[in-house]
């Protein structure tokens, strides 16, 4: 298998607005730093516009090998081990597992680099992409020299299983989460509501429903307001200065309203839009329109400002989660699942182009912790490996369903299973949603609500109370509290994952369980 040590000395290839240059003829400088185990890469490129750079390690894994990547953003159901496949895309880290010689080792990048990094594998070596462009085009670095990433590697010990090796590498390549104070509970509208028919009424129901659930426990539940609170459409942009005057006519006195009802207000946003544009100079370059919101141009000091005074705004309120969805696809034009190997589509530059896009991202990433303050911020539709250490949970895959079940069994059981690594390593890893409605099966829902519940990560219920009786409301309150008490001791794994995208067996604790995630037909192939 690899050893650190086969990484000391990459062939290196750049690529400018020009072509491909091969170093150490050309006008960009790539500096390695060696320490122990990590190579931290430097870039400087006076002379020309850059786009990307590309390192290239001689190695032969065995043929019997698996490869585990992860995603740009959120999961989409495709997380899994594959046999080689020299095109795929490995954004961020790796891990190679060898089940003849129950090996594993892992290759990344440390959480917060200034380029978006992505791993190629093939037959004869390893390499590693540091896209260092600005929107589509090329970056003007200028005189300054960037500290591109820092690559960091792990090897299995003995007897060490692939998801244990995953999240000590996860901890290796995030030395300093920011995690929540406690375990993270509670509920959100969004499953069974999607955005219409409530109002500030209907959130204090859900609250009271949630204080029920709750309890005595020591550790307050969130009350999360969904999507369709503010003016516009159902997933609308800014300005964020109030809620919609018929339904949510008073934004902080709804918060108070929840706390004295005994749980915290959470909130969701969509901060990097505008509904109403009133300067065009502020839009994102690239952007064609068609759409009702607008992306702002994430390079602008004065947009990224008016983003501050809405996050600040939301916790003067007295909210005290912010979710906060949409920025990747506002940044970018695309979701996760169609970025590859080029996150942007299109032939555009941010108005700053001497920023790279991680660079970017990162500085808004970092504008929402300041303005948040001590709130909880919950990215959604946000880049993992860049709000690692800044957000305390992140949403980990794409949208649960409170109207077909197979597509929370296709997203939620796999970002649980294949994203748990990074829980209480990088983040409160968020695998989405427990909803339940009348279209959805309760046998299903109840056990997607276990699981949750007992893996320890962010448990948020989604169900209209008046549907929440008898067993099913036993059932929600015991998830709850489990969950708001850390989930199982002992933790969860997923035991068949090297062999299955949607695990059925689990290690709880100390024992063994199986869930039935498939219905009557089996899993639907058509889209969901």
């Amino acid at each position: 298998m690899l050893q650190f040590d086969d990484l000391q000395s990459p062939k290196i290839a750049v690529m400018s607005a020009d072509g491909i240059h091969s170093s150490p003829t050309s006008p960009t400088h790539i500096r390695l730093e060696r320490a122990p185990n990590q190579l931290a890469i430097f870039v400087a490129s006076p002379a020309q516009p850059l786009s990307r750079v590309v390192l290239r390690w001689p190695h032969q894994f065995p043929s019997s090998a698996l490869y585990l990547g992860d995603h740009w953003e959120r999961g989409y159901g495709d997380l899994q081990w594959r046999h080689l496949q020299p095109q795929r895309v490995l954004p961020w880290y790796f891990l190679a597992h060898d089940p003849a010689r129950a090996e594993t080792v892992g290759l990344g990048v440390k959480v917060q680099p200034n380029a978006l990094c992505f791993w190629t594998v093939d037959d004869q070596g390893i390499s590693l992409w540091l896209d260092l462009r600005n929107g589509t085009g090329s970056v003007d670095l200028g005189t300054r020299e960037l500290h591109a990433a820092t690559v960091v590697s792990t090897r299995g010990r003995p007897g060490e299983s692939p998801f244990s090796v995953a999240r000590r590498f996860c901890q290796i390549m995030c030395p300093n989460p920011r995690l929540p104070r406690a375990p993270v509970a509670g509920n959100n509208n969004w499953y069974y509501a999607y955005g219409e028919g409530f109002e500030a009424q209907t959130i204090q129901r859900d609250a009271a429903f949630l204080a029920e659930l709750a309890g005595s426990h020591p550790n307050r539940p969130f009350c999360t307001i969904d999507a369709g609170w503010s003016p516009g459409s159902v997933c609308p942009g800014g300005p964020w200065t109030a809620g919609r005057p018929d339904t949510f006519p008073d934004m902080p006195a709804l918060a108070a309203r929840i706390k004295a009802l005994g749980v915290r207000p959470g909130i969701w946003i969509r901060p990097t839009a505008l509904t109403t544009v009133d300067n065009p100079a502020r839009l994102r370059p690239g952007y064609t329109g068609g759409e009702t919101e607008s992306p702002l141009d994430l390079s602008l000091p004065e947009n990224l400002a008016c983003i501050a005074d809405d996050i600040a705004r939301l916790r003067h309120w007295g909210y005290e989660l912010i979710k906060h969805d949409f920025s990747t696809y506002d940044a970018f034009g695309q979701w996760g699942f169609q970025m590859g190997a080029s996150p942007g589509r299109g032939q555009w530059r941010y108005r700053d182009t001497s920023l790279t896009n991680a660079e970017i991202i990162l500085r808004l990433y970092r504008t929402l912790r300041d303005a948040a303050s001590d709130a909880y911020l919950l990215g959604c539709n946000t880049i993992g490996h860049l709000g690692a250490g800044l957000f305390e949970i992140q949403r980990t895959g794409d949208d649960t369903s409170g109207r077909v079940w197979e597509r929370t069994r296709r997203m939620g059981v796999n970002t649980l299973a294949f994203r748990l690594p990074q829980h209480n390593t990088f983040f409160a890893a968020d695998a989405d949603c427990t909803p339940h409605t009348e279209k959805t099966p309760w046998d299903k829902n109840r056990q997607w609500l276990d699981l949750v519940a007992r893996s320890g990560s962010p448990l948020f219920i989604s169900v209209d109370p008046t549907l929440a009786t008898g067993e099913i409301r036993i059932a929600f309150k015991d998830a709850l509290q489990l969950a708001l008490s850390g989930g199982e001791p002992g933790g969860i794994e997923p035991l068949d994952w090297l062999t299955n995208t949607c695990p059925n067996t689990w290690r709880l604790g100390s024992r063994t369980a199986h869930y039935s995630w498939t219905e009557p037909l089996g899993p639907s192939p058509l889209d969901c």
